[in-house]
C-alpha cells in the first residue's frame, strides 16, 4: 500500500461490478497495466480501483493486513467470484 502512484499514471479503464467473469477480468486488468508500465507493487492498488457493487464491498470486508501480494489478492478474488468463470472451452464442445 506504500507503492506510490504518479499522477500522470493512467490506470487500468476497465470495471469489475461482481457479475463478470472474474479471470477475464484479472487478465485484461492485468494487459492494460503491464501495457501502461505498471509495476507489481502497483498492481495491488490498481486493481482494487476497477472494484465497484458487491466486488467494492468484498474488498471492504475483507481484514487489514490480510494481503500480503498480488498473486494473494488476485486467488482470493477468483475464488470469491469463481461462479462468474466463463466454463472451460472444452466443456462447452461437449454440450
Amino acid at each position: 500500500m506504500d507503492t506510490v502512484i504518479l499522477a500522470n499514471f493512467i490506470g487500468s479503464k476497465i470495471a469489475f461490478t461482481g457479475v463478470e467473469d472474474s479471470e477475464a477480468h484479472i487478465t485484461a486488468f492485468h494487459t492494460q497495466v503491464m501495457v501502461l508500465g505498471g509495476t507489481g507493487a502497483m498492481h495491488y492498488k490498481l486493481f482494487m480501483s476497477t472494484f465497484s457493487g458487491t466486488t467494492l464491498d468484498w474488498f471492504v470486508s475483507l481484514p487489514n493486513g490480510h494481503i500480503t501480494s498480488f498473486d494473494q489478492f488476485s486467488t482470493l478474488f477468483r475464488e470469491q467470484f469463481i461462479v462468474n468463470q466463463a466454463p472451460p472451452s472444452y466443456l462447452l464442445r461437449s454440450l
